[in-house]
């Protein structure tokens, strides 16, 4: 998918993504020279989209999308939640390059959600982090009544559109980059068992 011209645009990035999850989803692979690929990517990378997702094994944004070395500028992390170093990652790859598109991709049944949910007290050595982190998104879904798996993922949901929020209002470089047009923000959710990716929200 890498393209050296960057022609694309976020909107038109994000269709080749979907277009790849379609092949993962019905098990076509496109097929790769990755022995070509690796001996081009030394020369440098140029990504057409930067992604955070879950550190969870089940969900690697790179497969889920039928992408290859140099597609996409990966950022994961348990849960998707955000610190310095995670949102630095993720404005390098906006700053210097030049993606067009940034996708938050959550999944179903999220370890880190549900202990949240179902343990906000937990206090397991830096793990607490993580799931302080994801609290007011499960302190939110319970206000709807909903339990069980309909409340870990409805804390799900109310957490990846935060994390939207978040980039725009903690990340000058993000922020001024989705305001000039420069960038598009798709927040998505993966779903385990059909394999799918669905989008919750977009800039375009």
């Amino acid at each position: 998918m890498a393209n050296p011209h960057q022609e694309l645009n976020g909107k038109q990035v994000w269709q080749r993504l979907i277009a790849g999850n379609m092949r993962f989803v019905q098990g076509l692979f496109q097929g790769r020279n990755l022995l070509d690929l690796r001996r081009t990517l030394i020369r440098g990378q140029q990504p057409e989209a930067a992604v955070l997702c879950c550190s969870d094994s089940r969900v690697p944004a790179e497969i889920i999308f039928d992408q290859s070395l140099g597609d996409l500028f990966v950022v994961r992390t348990a849960g998707l939640v955000l610190e310095p170093t995670s949102m630095g990652s993720l404005e390098y790859a906006v700053a210097h390059l030049h993606v067009p598109l940034l996708v938050v991709k959550g999944h179903e049944c999220c370890g880190a959600v549900t202990a949240a949910v179902t343990h906000p007290e937990n206090d397991e050595g830096h793990i607490k982090a993580i799931v302080a982190k994801i609290a007011p998104a499960a302190a939110q879904a319970r206000l709807t009544g909903k339990t069980g798996r309909d409340l870990v993922e409805e804390a799900s949901e109310l957490h990846l559109r935060a994390l939207e929020k978040i980039l725009r209002q903690e990340s000058k470089i993000i922020g001024a980059a989705l305001d000039q047009g420069r960038l598009d923000l798709v927040v998505a959710k993966y779903l385990l068992q059909s394999g799918r990716v669905e989008m919750l929200v977009s800039t375009f």
